[in-house]
């Protein structure tokens, strides 16, 4: 079949995008579903970090590739062998799937499915190969899901699936922002209720983390370099906020405190905040290299730790099912990180936006697919 989608073709391009125009919208083909995938018609996609730091060259990938990594949309077809997954189910998607089978997956404890980590860095699918093709190329998929496009050919372990009554566009940020982010909070870091939370960075991610440890009953401080940010975030969900430089020059020490940058300056402001007997934990994505210096002494003479957490940290069919609940009772208003919606056509401003600091989270929205179904 036929569909659209945003196809990057050139990495690291100069700004803006929008003149330069690095993601093309290509007509694309796709394969049908193999068995154990099936074939999603997205309906909502969000505009996340991950995705721009592969426009932008922080994150090196071949092109072409079909961008997008954190999607919502309905099932319309199975392949063979598929459980769990029915035509007509509502489902996000998951950039990072768990085969079950190797040995990460049976270990104790959480690792990164081996199998799923090796075919996200090929840009294959799970079992194997591509299911995209341009111009008669097969090219890459993004995290396994590809979801800047109108149908995304995915493993039936790319995808959980959701309450009817789950807004799409909320939907969508359940498998990439806030399972990132509240994974952080509840699984790496373990943050209780009456305990002090601080979150620097505040993207997607970390507004993700503050509404879920507001959620569980933790004290939350916002931290960024951005003054709007930080408004936006005492706005949000924040009980105060800081500049980095404030809250290190006022000896602020917090219980939990989670980067959410992506830089060795944020980390390193992050591990100065944790106090005695603290959890810092790290989830943004920095250039491949990149190191920082931290007092080894302080770490084991104050009892503190450093972790690291991608994904959340969590297995993505438990934890997102447990923030759709936390999202349909009230205590988690995803919504609220939206701030902006655009189309296929507009991805290459939604970059500059993000890129520039104006958007939390921007949704991609899909009006009814014209291609769809074409042979």
């Amino acid at each position: 079949m036929k569909a659209r989608a945003a196809v990057l073709g050139v990495i690291g391009a100069d700004r803006p995008w929008e003149q330069t125009r690095p993601i093309e919208i290509r007509q694309i083909d796709l394969e049908a579903p193999r068995p154990g995938e099936v074939l999603v018609r997205m309906e909502a996609a969000g505009v996340c970090h991950s995705d721009l730091s592969r426009v932008s060259g922080v994150r090196e990938c071949h092109v072409p590739m079909v961008l997008g990594h954190e999607g919502c949309g309905i099932v319309e077809h199975v392949g063979a062998d598929v459980t769990g997954v029915s035509v007509g189910d509502k489902v996000t998607l998951t950039f990072m799937p768990r085969c079950g089978e190797c040995a990460s997956c049976l270990a104790p404890g959480w690792r990164l499915c081996e199998r799923g980590l090796a075919a996200n860095a090929a840009g294959e699918m799970l079992s194997g190969g591509r299911r995209i093709a341009l111009d008669g190329m097969p090219i890459d998929h993004h995290g396994g899901v590809s979801a800047f496009a109108e149908y995304a050919v995915v493993d039936q372990h790319s995808v959980v699936v959701l309450p009817h009554e789950i807004p799409s566009d909320v939907g969508a940020l359940l498998g990439c922002a806030v399972l990132t982010g509240g994974g952080a909070v509840i699984n790496a870091a373990r943050a209780r209720a009456g305990q002090s939370v601080a979150i620097v960075g505040l993207g997607g991610v970390g507004l993700a983390a503050a509404l879920v440890a507001r959620a569980i009953g933790a004290h939350v401080t916002a931290i960024d370099t951005n003054p709007a940010k930080l408004t936006a975030a005492t706005e949000l969900v924040a009980d105060d906020a800081f500049l980095p430089d404030e809250a290190i020059d006022a000896g602020k020490r917090f219980d939990v405190v989670v980067e959410c940058v992506g830089h060795p300056a944020a980390l390193a402001s992050a591990v100065s905040l944790t106090g005695v007997g603290g959890t810092t934990v790290t989830v943004g994505l920095s250039r491949p290299g990149s190191t920082v210096a931290v007092d080894s002494l302080a770490l084991v003479t104050e009892a503190r730790s450093l972790v690291g957490s991608y994904m959340g940290s969590g297995v993505p069919a438990t934890d997102i099912q447990r923030y759709a609940e936390m999202y349909l009772d009230g205590t988690l208003p995803v919504e609220r990180l939206i701030t902006g919606s655009t189309c296929l056509e507009d991805l290459n401003v939604a970059m500059d936006r993000l890129q520039d600091g104006l958007e939390i989270r921007q949704i991609v929205r899909f009006e009814p697919a014209t291609s769809g179904g074409e042979e």
